[in-house]
């Protein structure tokens, strides 16, 4: 099934020359079939980039997905047109009322920052705790990720010495995970952060499980299931390009590890872990679309978690 985005959304054209199958909006509105609402808060700096991203893998499953771009209300993004911002990106103070059956939050170039020194701190507080009462599945990404487990659970983050930075093999914790299904024992994800949380920081009693780690990058992806949330520290949605572009922007000092052939940035690199990316996000979304409402305006409302196949007039 295709993803429903902007008809003049730039990662259109992006995601069509892929084969991405993309449904223009009078399409979706002649289905009789209720597409899973997935909202993406996107923090990241270059937002067109990781909106084409994310996008790619979501549009990549077999179910019908309808994206919703969100930015921070207040907040305006300095290396994003405040055109596109206007045209494509709803803000959260006007979404607050709607129901989702995912969302999505990205990292943010804030890591270094103590969380309560971050601007937009209260209202990113106020949206997870309305993630919890107003969308069935949610997925944070890098610093969210770690921003959501402070938020939720008091995790310190730890400044690292030095950037953490290249793809690392991590170690497949929980293969009967739904989330991990399909996964290998080991499986590489690009790493791009300057802080960390640590195991031994979480609480015994938080329900807390981690599903994959390495021992040099540290935790990679955490499951809550008492919020319905799943946690990835680092990046399996990047580009193969991506972590060279930050190689670049850095002023070509530090190489990210395990990335160039040889260490070699003359080389293009390959990418290892596309496969397992699309992997988490469609076991992220078959799992959303099993247990959510098939009405979603009963979602936050009701313990009622019947399957929702198929989300159709018909069902």
């Amino acid at each position: 099934m295709p993803i429903k985005i902007s008809d003049n959304l730039p990662a259109r054209r992006s995601l069509e020359s892929e084969g991405v199958i993309v449904m223009r909006e009078a399409e979706a509105m002649r289905q009789d079939i209720r597409p899973l609402r997935i909202g993406l808060l996107n923090l990241m700096p270059n937002k067109i980039k990781t909106e084409t991203q994310i996008a790619r893998l979501l549009g990549a499953t077999p179910l019908q997905v309808e994206l919703t771009l969100v930015r921070m209300t207040d907040h305006v993004p300095q290396n994003t047109p405040a055109e596109h911002m206007e045209a494509f990106y709803r803000p959260w103070a006007d979404i607050r009322d709607e129901r989702f059956d995912g969302f999505i939050i990205t990292g943010a170039p804030v890591e270094k920052r103590p969380f309560l020194e971050v601007r937009y701190w209260p209202e990113l507080s106020e949206v997870f705790n309305w993630t919890q009462t107003h969308v069935h599945r949610c997925f944070m990404i890098c610093w969210a990720a770690q921003a959501a487990v402070h938020h939720f659970h008091g995790l310190p983050k730890h400044l690292l010495p030095e950037k953490r930075f290249g793809v690392f093999k991590h170690r497949n914790l929980a293969p009967t995970s739904p989330y991990l299904r399909g996964f290998c024992d080991e499986f590489e994800v690009p790493v791009s952060r300057w802080t960390e949380n640590r195991h031994d920081d979480i609480p015994a009693d938080s329900g807390l499980r981690v599903l994959a780690e390495n021992d040099d990058s540290g935790l990679c992806l955490l499951e809550d299931p008492a919020r319905r949330m799943l946690l990835m520290f680092n990046h399996l949605e990047y580009d193969t390009e991506t972590l060279g572009e930050e190689f670049a922007r850095d002023g070509g000092g530090r190489l990210p590890q395990n990335y160039f052939p040889e260490d070699n940035p003359s080389l293009p690199p390959e990418n290892s872990w596309r496969g397992h990316a699309h992997l988490l996000f469609g076991n992220w979304i078959n799992d959303m679309y099993q247990t959510t409402p098939f009405d979603i305006n009963s979602i936050g409302r009701t313990e009622d978690t019947e399957s929702a196949a198929p989300l159709s007039a018909g069902a």
